[in-house]
């Protein structure tokens, strides 16, 4: 019997695929699970041994606990031995919260906060002097040392530079007993009623006392009771006047700017946090960038009439209560609804579009009477601000987004914070522009921090030092020297989100854990591969177990166990086919040993294509870190962009050239970034974006629904003459809508039986048997088949069936050629692994006509992919370029760089260091590049 200490015993494992397997994992070694996509290797690492660790864990909570917490589910296995606390780090786990960053989920930023609260200085916003805070003692010796015999006026300031007629607040101050104030600058008797002119701004200040400074005992005493009544008004600031030069000095408790007054409260690591009411700039509440009522989007052609629909939200005229008060408006100014609007006074336009409240009389020429009217109008562009703010429904909020655009905030200018905490300051750096640095560039700031310190920073901050340093090593240790602190973490791809999510658990430094990783080397280059391997190694080292679900060549050289689940995918799949070392598992004759021995191989092509001889061009690209790089993109043939994480590919690509050609196509909203020009749209006809974005995962979501193909199986049998004299329109044949659905379990074909404290069961529905439509709709058949039997077909199965319907059999083809014949239609979407609904998505993409001067777009497609599975998918990227379009991949696998027949590589480094172009050419121009390092790897390759 095995020892639990040494291994992991899985005993009769049937989740999904899985069939019926035993298997035992070393702990405390580096095991790498690996097999064709959709094998079960997610099965058997996420929804066996995770789920299991996971239930196991929320088993220890007493019942009352777990109700509230929803049952989690026994894995189908007979018994698991040996399991420790169980981690997973998967691809999409990073929150899409506009107020998550990469500093907030690797809490650098609260350390980071904490550093400038407990050791900055802190500046003057007006003058920038250097604030100062005092006791109310040194204050009391100050104010007798520096106004020795003379006479003085003691002051409370209560309000600064601020609008208003003050009347409450002077009735307040003489109910308290003071008899005079200061009010910009003049000292005046409070008189009853008095008030200030209400649209000017002013500073106000509570006359507290005047008293000549000498020698005097109780005049210390009534200086003492003074400097207290004027910090308790004065909101711990207090104001001295000296009567003969007028000369005025600030003392506070709080810190203080010496010449001008101003105070800032005692600094709280919440004062340096954009999440908080106390740091978060007002404006924007703390994102850093607000929308904005775009008045060009109102109105996006002057020369229109706003009875013609020049106002785009409003649309041509009607009979509406808008265009009444527009009339009016008409009437004040003096124009007509049909003059085009850039001959409308301007004053009309400003209540046009941001409202107003009048009454106007017109005199009727010709009755010789007068009428009265009156305006109260809100104006458009304060109607779309107002939706968007307030309204319930996400529909009408998208309408109004349509009319705005998103700017950087005024007042923060993007920083997120309020203008206090941004004078903070430590060695000469505030906290927003320490988060805007590279990791590379925080290091090496951190590094010799210490230096321009005071003794006492040092001693406060010396733990807090420590603690960012580690986690910034951590960063830097997986290959994230690109990232800066406060990149928004729904910017991150999924690669770099798992590898943010591995350096924090690597800070945390746990032992005895298992860690459960999901292709960790998704989106990093082969550079970046080693200090990834490296990384999981020491986690390792200090007593952890680790598995990695993984494809990558590298990674299963250097584990010290791998299991090759196989021998295919789906139902054909779920068994183990080998196990061991990796030198054992290569004598085994399985997919996975053939391709890394060698016995298979991805093929170079003997000739690269020479395209069709047109280019289109892109010049002055400038957005994120690109400096200002000019591409040509060769037609007509197979395009692979390269480069190291970060070094700019995506902005490129994604941010840069789709929006630009989606919007010249398909008139696409998406504002592209900055670029000069671009020629050769003509050659092109339409562009085709197949992005890293998983697909909709739910129940009621399948490969059938998702790639479209199930509207058009509807259409088909709803077109069967038993459906048309019974009337059965599409609908009928869909499981989500009332009419053809079983009522009994709404469609799903499974019920939900409720189990409080333990895991919902889920039977088979006894009306339908699990066929998820009622009797009348399963007695229609095409083919000798029901809707629900179709559902139940394999794609292998359902490709020959549809043969003579095109519309259905080209989307299907299409599914079976890019590797999944073995998934049935219905499947629920939950249920297919990444690398699936990577090829489903593709699939959808793919089946879509092309013109043979198509623009396809694929952003890192191997993800998920075994070797045979890319070889799969390159024979279908192949046949697209061979019919004259144009196929661009971002792409790091060197399978698919050294297949390509142009290669464009963007560096040298991520961040600051990349955003240039080193070398164009085909990938044999490409190796002999003395610097870039995809040419270090490709030369490998190649040879």
């Amino acid at each position: 019997m095995t020892n639990f200490k040494d291994y992991i015993d899985v005993q009769g494992a049937r989740v999904h695929n899985l069939k019926n397997i035993d298997v035992t994992i070393p702990r405390e070694k580096l095991v790498v699970i690996t097999g064709l996509s959709g094998s079960g290797k997610s099965s058997l690492a996420f929804d066996t041994i995770y789920a299991e660790g996971q239930r196991r864990y929320i088993e220890t909570f007493s019942a009352y606990a777990r109700q509230f917490l929803g049952g989690l589910e026994r894995p189908d296995v007979d018994k698991i031995d040996g399991l420790s606390p169980v981690i997973a780090i998967e691809q999409k786990t990073t929150s899409k919260s506009p107020r998550s960053t990469v500093g907030t989920i690797t809490e650098i930023y609260d350390f980071l906060r904490l550093l400038y609260a407990r050791a900055s200085d802190a500046y003057s916003f007006n003058t920038g002097e250097k604030m100062v805070s005092y006791n109310d003692e040194q204050i009391q010796a100050l104010i007798i040392e520096s106004f020795a015999g003379k006479r003085i006026n003691i002051l409370a300031p209560v309000v600064r530079s601020r609008k208003g007629h003050y009347r409450e607040l002077f009735e307040q101050i003489a109910k308290q007993g003071f008899v005079k104030v200061r009010t910009d600058g003049e000292i005046k008797d409070l008189v009853k009623g008095m008030k200030l002119d209400r649209y000017k701004t002013h500073d106000i200040e509570i006359v507290i006392d005047r008293l000549k400074i000498d020698e005097n005992v109780d005049n210390d005493k009534r200086l003492t009771e003074s400097i207290n009544t004027a910090m308790y008004h004065g909101d711990n600031v207090l104001m001295v006047i000296d009567n003969d030069t007028n000369e005025v000095r600030y003392f506070s408790r709080n810190l203080m700017c010496p010449s001008s007054g101003i105070s800032y409260p005692n600094p709280e690591p919440n004062n340096f946090s954009f999440n908080s009411p106390k740091g978060a700039c007002s404006k924007c509440n703390g994102i850093g960038t607000l929308y904005e009522v775009n008045e060009e989007k109102i109105i996006p052609d002057p020369t229109l009439s706003i009875k013609n629909g020049g106002l785009a939200p409003q649309g041509p005229q009607k009979n509406s209560w808008i265009f009444k008060q527009l009339e009016a408006i008409a009437m004040r100014y003096e124009f007509d609804l049909a003059d085009p609007i850039h001959k409308i006074p301007k004053d009309a336009m400003q209540m046009i579009l941001y409202g107003g409240n009048e009454k106007f009389t017109v005199d009727s020429k010709t009755l010789g009477v007068s009428r009265n009217y009156s305006i109260d109008f809100e104006g458009i562009a304060n109607f779309i601000e107002s939706q968007y703010r307030n309204a319930e429904s996400t529909s009408i909020k998208r309408w109004a987004k349509d009319y705005m655009d998103k700017v950087v905030c005024s007042d923060c200018g993007g920083s997120r914070l309020k203008k206090e905490s941004l004078y903070f300051k430590v060695n000469g750096k505030n906290i927003s522009e320490l988060a805007n640095l590279d990791i590379v560039d925080l290091a090496d700031w951190f590094e010799n921090l210490e230096n321009h310190l005071s003794d006492k920073q040092k001693a406060i901050s010396e733990e807090i030092i420590k603690e960012i340093r580690a986690r910034v090593q951590f960063l830097l240790d997986v290959g994230l020297t690109y990232l800066t602190i406060d990149r928004s973490s729904k910017s991150l791809s999924g690669g770099e989100a798992q590898r943010i999510r591995l350096a924090t658990q690597i800070g945390s430094q746990l032992v005895g854990v298992l860690y459960i990783l999901d292709e960790p080397s998704i989106g990093l280059h082969q550079r970046d591969n080693e200090k990834l391997i490296n990384s999981l190694i020491s986690l390792r080292d200090i007593g952890n177990s680790v598995i990695v679900v993984e494809h990558d060549k590298d990674m299963i050289e250097r584990a010290d166990h791998v299991i090759d689940i196989g021998p295919f995918a789906g139902k054909h799949g779920g068994e183990i086919i080998s196990e061991g070392t990796p030198k054992e598992l290569l004598t085994h004759h399985t997919l996975t040993a053939d391709y890394l021995n060698g016995t298979k191989e991805i093929e170079i092509p003997k000739k690269r294509r020479n395209g069709n001889g047109k280019t289109m061009s892109l010049t002055g690209c400038t957005g994120n870190n690109l400096k200002n790089v000019s591409v040509k993109f060769p037609l007509g043939k197979m395009i692979g962009v390269t480069g190291v994480s970060g070094s700019g590919k995506s902005t490129l690509i994604n941010e840069t050239l789709y929006p630009i050609l989606n919007n010249y196509y398909f008139n696409g909203v998406k504002t592209p970034m900055p670029y000069t020009k671009i020629n050769g749209l003509k050659h092109i006809d339409k562009v085709i974006d197949i992005n890293q974005s998983p697909i909709g995962r739910t129940p009621r979501s399948n490969p059938a629904t998702y790639t479209g193909v199930f509207s058009e199986i509807r259409s088909l049998f709803a077109k069967i003459p038993e459906a048309m004299i019974r009337g059965y329109k599409p609908g009928r044949f869909s499981f989500n809508v009332a009419g053809g659905r079983c009522e009994t379990c709404k469609g799903g074909g499974l019920r939900v039986i409720e189990m409080n404290f333990l895991p919902d069961v889920y039977v088979e529905c006894e009306t339908c048997q699990g066929k998820r439509f009622n009797r009348e709709t399963l007695e229609i058949r095409y083919k000798g088949k029901s809707i629900s039997d179709v559902l139940n077909m394999t794609i292998e199965e359902a490709v020959p069936f549809f043969e003579l319907i095109p519309k259905i059999h080209r989307k299907l083809k299409t599914i079976q050629d890019v590797g999944l014949g073995y998934i049935s239609l219905g499947q629920q979407s939950t249920t297919l692994s990444g690398g699936e609904a990577q090829r489903i998505k593709l699939a959808t993409e793919l089946s879509k006509r092309d013109t043979g001067n198509t623009f396809y777009i694929l952003d890192e497609p191997t993800t998920g992919l075994h070797f045979e599975d890319i070889r799969v998918l390159m024979l279908v990227l192949n046949k697209l370029v061979d019919k004259g379009n144009t196929v661009l991949i971002i792409e790091h696998n060197m399978d698919v760089i050294k297949t390509v027949d142009h290669i464009i590589d963007i560096g040298y480094e991520g961040g600051k260091g990349g955003g240039q172009i080193i070398v164009e050419g085909t990938p044999e121009e490409v190796a002999k590049h003395p610097k870039s390092y995809t040419a270090k790897f490709l030369k490998k390759e190649l040879n």
